[in-house]
């Protein structure tokens, strides 16, 4: 009896978009993780990224090389243990950015799996809260002593892990007392230069807004510093939690969201800066494949990292050197959504122009990844998986830790008891006369012929 060949050339169930009728078709998902998986059982080059891709080569070894031997619960508990970090698209050399016929995009199929089966089993409580953070943020703040005060308390947590199945040891991040968009209210942006070095409507984050103003602070100031001009638009959640649980619909709505309340200002000039390297990616990478239409593309052409902006005023010369004291020795950790984006690493060299300061890169994944390493089924996976960035982060041994991923940050404090601030908070103290405790140092004296 002859065995079918798996082709690896893109079957007739091929979509990455779910605005295509073919998204949604269980069939076509079937073949397509099919031909995927068999493809990467031969190439192996992502076998130490993520869980995903040993559980995967694991399971196919022990049915003899065959994916298609493989039962309905090993083929999902390999789209269970994607977290989505990104990082096999970036390494793959099959992919629709490589203009490849193969046509591979691992990370989005994962999210297509998990979308189509949200649609076909519902989208439980858990995921429904996870993938709406603006809700859970605005009844925090409502009370952010009291709700911090439940999150600490281990009888809650025990009741939160059985209700809502998020691990009862996962540190959570604190409510802050005072959200982002209140200190906007009593602080109003600066008034706008007569000739701005750029224009710059900044998206700090839901994250930034409910519980971590800091970066958001640090990037009007720092930005401001640089002769920006700085607005912060009208704004949600960008959407890529309710992505992670499959909840595709809401996800579209909150895009769509961002998209009317920005735009007009994209077509002014301005430049959409958000703080968190996943929200970037997402606004840039996902939007134009959630939305359809010229809109969405000339939104997500806008997108950047707010250290692009500063980077090409550097390139220019009009990236202000105006520091006063120094971090020393920083432990930097770069994001793996930042690295998905291609578009180096430029806090990372922002940081390096700050007199006596030297960057050590830590190139490793926290897998913190959304709301993956909350959930009770992974977060134990989640520690033993980032512990290549933890450890790396613990021998660099600087004075200061930076990330520019807020989860990532919160993940690492679990790990280290250290909390790493934001790069753009790193800027803004060192522009500081106490921002630091040690001042920068006299410029070397000139050399006399």
């Amino acid at each position: 009896m002859t065995t079918r060949r798996i082709e690896s050339r893109p079957t007739d169930g091929l979509s990455y978009s779910p605005t295509e009728a073919r998204y949604w078709d269980r069939a076509g998902l079937d073949k397509e993780l099919e031909r995927v998986y068999d493809i990467c059982h031969g190439c192996r080059l992502c076998f130490n990224l993520c869980p995903s891709f040993p559980t995967l080569f694991d399971a196919i070894d022990r049915e003899g090389d065959d994916v298609r031997k493989l039962t309905k619960e090993e083929t999902w508990r390999v789209v269970d243990l994607c977290y989505g970090c990104k990082l096999c698209e970036v390494k793959c050399p099959y992919t629709p950015r490589d203009g490849h016929e193969f046509q591979l995009d691992f990370p989005r199929l994962m999210m297509r799996a998990k979308a189509v089966r949200a649609r076909e089993q519902g989208i439980g409580l858990r995921e429904k809260l996870l993938g709406n953070p603006d809700f859970l943020g605005k009844i925090g703040s409502l009370t952010p002593g009291l709700a911090n005060w439940g999150c600490r308390q281990k009888f809650q947590r025990v009741i939160m892990e059985k209700l809502l199945g998020i691990h009862r040891d996962k540190l959570l991040p604190d409510f802050a007392d005072e959200t982002f968009d209140s200190w906007m209210k009593s602080n109003p942006l600066p008034p706008a230069p007569a000739e701005p070095a750029a224009k710059v409507a900044l998206f700090p984050t839901c994250f930034v807004n409910y519980y971590n103003p800091g970066p958001g602070k640090a990037a009007v100031k720092v930005l401001a510093k640089n002769g920006c001009d700085v607005k912060c638009p009208r704004q949600n959640c960008c959407g890529m939690p309710a992505l992670d649980g499959g909840d595709v619909e809401f996800a579209r709505k909150q895009a769509r969201a961002n998209v009317e309340s920005m735009l007009p200002l994209v077509r002014q000039g301005y430049k959409i800066a958000a703080i968190n390297p996943t929200c970037s990616l997402t606004m840039r990478k996902e939007y134009p494949a959630l939305l359809e239409g010229g809109e969405v593309k000339e939104f997500a052409a806008a997108v950047v990292d707010p250290h692009e902006v500063l980077w090409k005023l550097k390139q220019e010369n009009r990236f202000s050197r105006d520091f006063r004291t120094t971090p020393g020795k920083v432990a930097y950790h770069v994001p793996c959504h930042l690295k998905a984006q291609a578009i180096g690493f430029r806090s990372r060299d922002l940081m390096r122009i700050i007199p006596g300061a030297s960057i050590v890169t830590v190139d490793a994944c926290t897998a913190h990844d959304g709301t993956w390493a909350m959930k009770k089924e992974f977060f134990d996976l989640s520690m033993k998986s980032g512990e290549k960035a933890f450890s790396g982060m613990r021998d660099a041994d600087g004075k200061v830790m930076a990330t520019d991923c807020p989860l990532a940050a919160v993940q690492i404090q679990q790990a280290t008891g250290i909390r790493p601030i934001h790069p753009l908070e790193v800027l803004a103290r060192a522009y500081d006369d106490a921002g630091f405790a040690d001042k920068v140092p006299p410029p070397a004296p000139e050399h006399q012929p």
